[in-house]
């Protein structure tokens, strides 16, 4: 692989395992400085305040977000909100104003570096050849997965041994690190507006700033294999609180969402370190449709598994082999399907949808789950996965057909 393909893929290892490691200490520190529970949220809720709503805010940055040097501005305010607890800290000044403007920052800007990262991925591998952006991408979910097995009890140990406030302060120093690394990586050769987009290029680079609209409206599968995503990200709540929760109800308090966690992490993570050797082989549409409707399938039968610990693991195991596949797939068909700005439209799109709908179900699911039951809700949200990606077959062979038609109808050439 490219270099500075590398390069991009070793960022997100580094900032993934600092965030991971780091995880447990924020919480800790609102609640020593503070003295009240309910500050220890305020960071990861106005967090998700710019994620949610970067698709309308973000749009006038994304077309500058094409080089290293860019990403490593980015990563440099981030640095300085994820410093200003730790600064706070040492003088004793932490409140909820500081934990939420932390938030804020952190939260803005990483809105705009997922996808601006990968968009940079897939402009950087069409400078390579054909197949290599697919490659490039699935490495770096494979990188930010890994940091999955070792980075919280490396964090539970180091905070143990050094504390709290020097662990944020670490997330801090691997995001500066992620920078200077970042910073060398060129803009694209094959920049917006500078090149004829590919034969495979459903979206070409636009003159203005694309809007995920247009984006979703041009490429009918593209569209579907987003709303999928954002459909599992909107139900994924019911995974780690609805699994919480029914283990509480059954006796088991803890021990069946641990299980479930386990087993999910365990087939996720070794899938994703296959997904790069086979992504180009993997047909996109049907692996998206399966990844979403086995993880739905997953969320019927965790209330028929429980609270048979080994069930739950294989239940879970069985909803996260696929996962790595389907993510694979989606980036993969944004990198085929777009060019320049709409390929930063798509990925915000895939960013928002997925990741702010993850956190938009976990701020109301512990009140859905309370009103219906943990057993009740998991059936349902399984339900939910498993009716879209059913609802979504038809749009996807009206989309076939109309392709046919214009094959027919096309003139002959040589």
């Amino acid at each position: 692989m490219n270099r500075h393909l590398l390069m991009l893929t070793g960022t997100t290892f580094v900032t993934w395992t600092g965030q991971r490691i780091t995880a447990v200490a924020l919480p800790l520190v609102a609640l020593d400085q503070t003295g009240d529970a309910w500050t220890t949220g305020l960071v990861g809720g106005f967090a998700g305040l710019p994620l949610l709503t970067s698709a309308w805010w973000g749009r006038p940055f994304r077309h500058l977000l094409t080089s290293g040097k860019a990403l490593a501005l980015l990563l440099l305010i981030q640095v300085a909100g994820l410093a200003l607890v730790p600064f706070a800290a040492a003088a004793g000044e932490v409140n909820a104003v500081v934990l939420c403007v932390t938030g804020f920052v952190t939260g803005a800007t990483g809105a705009l570096l997922a996808p601006a990262q990968r968009s940079l991925t897939a402009d950087l591998a069409d400078d390579v050849g054909p197949g290599v952006g697919a490659k490039a991408l699935a490495w770096q979910d494979m990188a930010h997965r890994s940091s999955m097995i070792f980075a919280p009890p490396l964090g539970a140990w180091l905070l143990v041994v050094w504390g709290a406030v020097p662990l944020l302060w670490c997330e801090a120093a691997a995001a500066g690190l992620a920078a200077v690394a970042i910073a060398t990586v060129p803009r694209a050769a094959t920049r917006s507006g500078t090149h004829a987009p590919s034969d495979t290029a459903t979206i070409p680079a636009s003159r203005g700033h694309a809007t995920i609209r247009s984006v979703l409206r041009a490429d009918r599968d593209l569209a579907i294999g987003i709303l999928l995503a954002g459909v599992g990200g909107i139900t994924w709540f019911a995974f780690p609180l609805g699994l919480a929760l029914l283990g509480a109800e059954l006796d088991r308090p803890g021990q069946i969402v641990a299980a479930a966690m386990s087993g999910y992490g365990a087939a996720t993570v070794g899938a994703s370190f296959l997904v790069p050797l086979v992504v180009n082989r993997v047909p996109r549409m049907p692996a998206i449709l399966v990844s979403w409707a086995v993880l739905g399938l997953s969320f019927l039968l965790f209330p028929l598994a429980a609270p048979d610990l080994v069930a739950v693991t294989a239940v879970a195991a069985l909803g996260g082999i696929t996962i790595p596949f389907g993510i694979a797939a989606l980036n993969a068909l944004i990198t085929e399907r777009t060019t320049g700005d709409a390929r930063r439209a798509a990925f915000t799109a895939e960013t928002v949808l997925h990741n702010g709908g993850a956190s938009a179900g976990l701020l109301v699911g512990g009140a859905i789950i309370g009103a219906f039951g943990a057993g009740a809700v998991l059936v349902a949200t399984g339900l939910i996965q498993v009716a879209a990606v059913i609802a979504a077959l038809p749009w996807l062979r009206r989309v076939a057909d109309t392709a046919e038609d214009r094959t027919a109808t096309a003139p002959a050439t040589r």
